[in-house]
C-alpha cells in the first residue's frame, strides 16, 4: 500500500470515530422506518428496498457573554482587580429522541 493509500485510509478511519464519538454523545439519532431487504438473486435480480430514514442533527452555537474576572495588575504590585470581558460561549443541544416529533 502506497503513502496515499495509508493517508486515505487514516483519513476513513478518524471519520468513522468522529462520527461513533458524535453518535455515542447524543449529537445526532437515526429514525429508521421500515425493513432493509436485500435484492433475490437467481439467474436474475429483483430490486431491493432501503428503509425510510429521518436523521436529526444537534444544534451547536458560539457566541460571547459579559463575565467578571480577575485580572492581574500590570505593575509591582501583584493584587488583581475585576473587569467586565467578553469569554467564549457554546452551546451544544443534543438531537431530540425519535418519538419526539
Amino acid at each position: 500500500m502506497g503513502k496515499t493509500g495509508r493517508t486515505i485510509l487514516w483519513v476513513v478511519i478518524i471519520a468513522v470515530v468522529v462520527l461513533l464519538i458524535l453518535w455515542v454523545l447524543g449529537f445526532f439519532s437515526a429514525n429508521v422506518e421500515g425493513e432493509f431487504e436485500v435484492p433475490n438473486v437467481d439467474v436474475s435480480a429483483e430490486g431491493g428496498s432501503m428503509p425510510d430514514l429521518d436523521v436529526d442533527s444537534g444544534d451547536v452555537s458560539i457566541g460571547t457573554e459579559r463575565e467578571t474576572v480577575d485580572v492581574p495588575e500590570v505593575d509591582v504590585d501583584v493584587g488583581s482587580e475585576q473587569m467586565d470581558v467578553e469569554v467564549p460561549e457554546v452551546n451544544v443541544e443534543p438531537a431530540g429522541e425519535p418519538d419526539e416529533e
